[in-house]
């Protein structure tokens, strides 16, 4: 049986950039099914992991869980460093520093706008009646936020295949997740499609062996735990 088990749904960007990580690195898994919005009213053995009652967990032969999927890419990186990909997080200290950095863009600049356009245009629609009825705020700013971080990996594309350079890294993998939900949106695609190197970009990374595994996953049975 597999050590490492993830704990969540697969339909959780936060779980899926766990899973493809994972894949990348070719580490056996159990995911363990868990619906996103029960918070603490999950099973018991779960919440000894996680009181919070946080959409994911990660669990291995370590003693403590881990709940936040950045870190938990770092670490599936660092821990099973010889075997699978292994430039997730570079060769060196450069290499890593400059991967670092795009990351650090993902998260305060990229997941923001993004996430809050995800869920009110993508998943506040699939929600039962009562969580549903949450007023819808304006998107404009979230819109130009996500179009003046694209501008910046537009440039930053022009002249590197990638984010961090010529290599798929940790810090394209990050984007996956919710850059998969905004090209199914019409309105958010079109930001993506305005930008020729992006474009290129998404549709190099989002045809890699380890994502198109995360989607099929997604795709499977909801979870009841």
């Amino acid at each position: 049986m597999a050590s490492v088990k993830v704990f969540g749904s697969p339909a959780s960007t936060e779980v899926q950039r766990v899973l493809a990580c994972l894949f990348e690195k070719q580490v056996e898994f159990q995911l363990v099914k868990m619906d996103s919005f029960r918070g603490q009213k999950r099973m018991p053995e779960c919440l000894k992991m996680q009181p919070g009652g946080e959409a994911l967990t990660y669990q291995d032969q370590e003693k403590d869980a881990l709940v936040e999927s950045r870190a938990i890419c770092r670490h599936v990186v660092d821990k099973f460093k010889n075997q699978g990909n292994r430039e997730l997080l570079g060769e060196g200290s450069l290499e890593r520093a400059l991967i670092e950095q795009w990351l650090e863009t993902e998260a305060q600049k990229f997941d923001p706008p993004s996430s809050e356009l995800v869920f009110y245009l993508s998943i506040a629609p699939t929600l039962p009646d009562y969580l549903n009825r949450i007023e819808t705020p304006s998107l404009d700013e979230s819109k130009k936020k996500l179009e003046k971080v694209l501008k910046v990996y537009d440039q930053r594309l022009a002249d590197n295949t990638f984010l961090a350079g010529n290599k798929f890294t940790l810090a394209d993998l990050s984007h996956l997740p919710n850059a998969e939900l905004l090209m199914q949106i019409k309105e958010t695609k079109e930001i993506f499609s305005k930008h020729a190197n992006v474009k290129r970009w998404w549709g190099q990374i989002s045809k890699r062996e380890s994502w198109q595994k995360v989607l099929e996953i997604a795709k499977q049975a909801p979870p009841m735990a």
